[in-house]
């Protein structure tokens, strides 16, 4: 039986828009046509999963692409059967190519009688047959550990930081970076650091989850284009707070970039009226039209460098070299305007 000798690639529900930006992608840098496994991925009545792969994927190396975003359950499941129908099929390989890691935030046990949901997540996807998994921003860096199989953690902070030196390039030595809780000081130093600016945090307090109670702003602000940097997005709640919070204590103005935009409740509402000047998201999560609508909310695209890491992986080379500015520059050349 002959194989064909590119990755193959295949995608849920969850967000079909990026699985197909992806394919076009590496369409390009092969210089051959790399499109989506035709598959079907359905629900019987009863909301039962059923998919059925149409192409023949024995010895193939085959990427899921597959983010665990709302309904997190749904397209949990459409993660783990797609996978099982493919080892199933005698994929040589599988690679779960997942944006966004649902359950991430239940990475540890906060109070007594609650679970690691994150650690159950990652037993399920080992034991559903996956090989590796290719993410990007975990909420903790520490749930690479909880899988028995080699996990590539993609950073948006490099892309990040190419937007920001474009977008305020005339003004960045005013910029501040600003973490929102004391848990995420790395990932905006992270930043910080490769734009070369100073760090700032805003410390809450909560009184039970979701309602913050009290805020106090670490570091000087006055007269500071303050950017927030955050790995997601949730009700937005906390984020327009703390931009409020800098405003109050003499910001000029206040932008945020957060990975994930996961947008529940009334996020957009929230950030529509809030005094954000401009909230950045990726689109590891498929955004609503709502969110794509609301005119301070900018979307930065992450199939250049999910194609770019999926072709690394098939190649075998080096998945940390996206890290690096140099190598993503001429990745997303042109997809930063002023």
């Amino acid at each position: 039986m002959s194989v064909t000798h590119e990755p193959k690639l295949i995608s849920g529900n969850a967000n079909m828009p990026l699985a197909k930006a992806v394919a076009r992608r590496m369409s390009m840098h092969r210089g051959v046509n790399v499109g989506l496994v035709d598959a079907r991925v359905e629900r019987f009545n009863d909301g039962e999963i059923f998919v059925e792969v149409f192409e023949n994927v024995r010895g193939e190396d085959m990427f899921i692409i597959q983010p665990t975003s709302n309904p997190a359950n749904d397209n949990l499941m459409e993660l783990l059967i797609m996978a099982d129908a493919l080892r199933r099929s005698s994929a040589k390989r599988i690679t779960a190519v997942i944006p966004y890691f649902g359950y991430a935030r239940q990475d540890r046990r906060t109070k007594a009688r609650t679970p690691i949901s994150a650690k159950l997540v990652a037993n399920m996807i080992v034991e559903a047959g996956i090989e590796r998994v290719l993410t990007m921003d975990l909420h903790a860096a520490q749930i690479q550990g909880f899988f028995d199989i080699p996990v590539d953690n993609l950073y948006a902070s490099p892309v990040f930081a190419l937007d920001v030196m474009t977008q305020f390039r005339d003004h960045l030595d005013d910029v501040m970076i600003v973490s929102p809780d004391v848990g995420g000081v790395a990932r905006a130093r992270e930043l910080a650091k490769r734009i070369n600016a100073p760090l700032s945090i805003v410390d809450k307090r909560r009184e039970k989850a979701g309602e913050v109670a009290e805020m106090t702003v670490i570091g000087e602000v006055t007269d500071k284009i303050c950017v927030i940097v955050d790995d997601m997005c949730d009700t937005a709640g906390t984020m327009c707070k703390a931009a409020q919070h800098l405003m109050d204590n003499g910001a000029r103005e206040v932008h945020a970039y957060t990975t994930h935009g996961v947008m529940s409740g009334p996020a957009v509402e929230r950030i529509t009226g809030s005094v954000l000047k401009s909230m950045v998201i990726t689109d590891t999560i498929q955004p609503t039209e709502a969110v794509k609508n609301t005119p301070n909310i900018r979307i930065i695209p992450t199939a250049p460098v999910f194609a770019q890491a999926i072709l690394n992986i098939w190649n075998g080379t080096s998945v940390s070299s996206l890290f690096e500015t140099p190598t993503l520059e001429p990745i997303y050349e042109g997809q930063f305007g002023t």
